[in-house]
Order: structure tokens, then C-alpha cells, then sequence
């Protein structure tokens, strides 16, 4: 496995460093005419006060798999300060592509990070279920990770994505557990 990278880590595409270049001048003229909008970075925070998921209510410490969290710049989820939260990244995906199409700005996205944290498998009705951690140091940036997808591991709503910010860790973990890997930007193409 020593060596395999994907396409798109080695060298970005043209479009890529456009686009990038293009948000950043974006991004700086907003700044100079006061646009309103926090150029705070975000930071991910713990998800262990009794946090539910914004798509499905669950508390999001009870239940096993990724968690999520993405923060915006001018609006605010359910009416509230501070980021949605999610209990899977499939249902992170759903919320984000909603709020993409109504026009909202993103200023962070975060998901577990497994190649951070020591993380158990647990054998349960006939399947096996990947542990969450929902402390704030167990979240890495959502678009740096690569995605174990189609495994037989679940989350808390069944299949779901696994993110390793580390590409060899992902290879091990999606061959051992019949997964394929993807990047953050290849998984709304499912």
C-alpha cells in the first residue's frame, strides 16, 4: 500500500488552483469593503452537552459513527448560534447540499477524524458498528480527509462514511472492511 495516492493529493488540478486562487481574492475584497461576514476561522467544538442531529433529533454522543459539524458565515441553523451538528456524515452531506442551494456560506465543516482517535468495533444484531468520538480534538477539517465508503461498518444511520485524515490509514481500513476510498469532493457523486 506504501505509495498510493490518490489523483487529486499529488497534484491539483488547474480548475482546482483557479478556483482557490478566485475564493481567496473573494475572500479579501469582502474583508476590505466590510462585508459582515465572520473571516473568523472556525474551530470545531465538543459535541457532548446533548447535542442532537439536525436531521434526525438523535443525540448525537449516544449513537455510534462519525459525527459532524459545519458552521456558517451569515446564517444560522435551527435559529442558533454556533454550528448544525449531525450524528452521520451522510446526513451532513444532505444538510449541507439543502443550505448550499438556498445560498449559505460555509466557514468550516468537520467530521471525526478515525486516524486521531483509538476507536473500537463493536458486533451488534448482525452487523458491526464503528464507535463515535465527539470531543472537540477528535474533528478534523471535513474536505482534508478521505472516506471509506461502502464497508461493512455502520454508523448511527447504517451505511455511512468513514473519514481517516490519513490516506494509508483509509487504504487499511477500507480493505479490511470491503470499502472503497473517496475524497470529500467526490462524495456527493454517489
Amino acid at each position: 500500500m506504501t505509495g498510493r495516492r490518490p489523483p487529486t493529493a499529488v497534484s491539483p488540478s488547474r480548475r482546482r488552483v483557479l478556483a482557490s486562487a478566485g475564493a481567496l481574492a473573494s475572500a479579501g475584497l469582502a474583508g476590505c469593503l466590510g462585508s459582515g461576514v465572520d473571516a473568523e476561522p472556525a474551530e470545531p467544538i465538543a459535541l457532548t452537552d446533548g447535542q442532537t442531529c439536525d436531521v434526525c433529533g438523535m443525540t448525537i454522543a449516544d449513537h455510534f459513527g462519525p459525527a459532524g459539524q459545519i458552521f456558517y458565515a451569515d446564517d444560522k441553523p435551527d435559529g442558533r448560534d454556533g454550528p448544525a451538528w449531525f450524528d452521520s456524515v451522510v446526513e451532513l452531506l444532505s444538510y449541507a447540499a439543502k443550505r448550499d442551494a438556498r445560498g449559505w456560506t460555509t466557514r468550516g465543516t468537520f467530521v471525526t477524524d478515525y486516524s486521531s482517535v483509538d476507536y473500537d468495533l463493536v458486533d451488534r444484531s448482525r452487523s458491526t458498528y464503528i464507535s463515535t468520538h465527539v470531543a472537540a480534538a477528535a474533528f478534523a477539517d471535513a474536505t482534508n480527509c478521505f472516506y471509506v465508503v461502502d464497508s461493512d461498518i455502520r454508523g448511527a444511520m447504517g451505511e455511512d462514511y468513514v473519514p481517516f485524515s490519513e490516506y494509508e490509514e483509509a487504504m487499511t481500513f477500507a480493505d479490511e472492511h470491503d470499502g472503497t476510498v473517496r475524497q470529500w469532493e467526490h462524495l456527493a457523486d454517489r
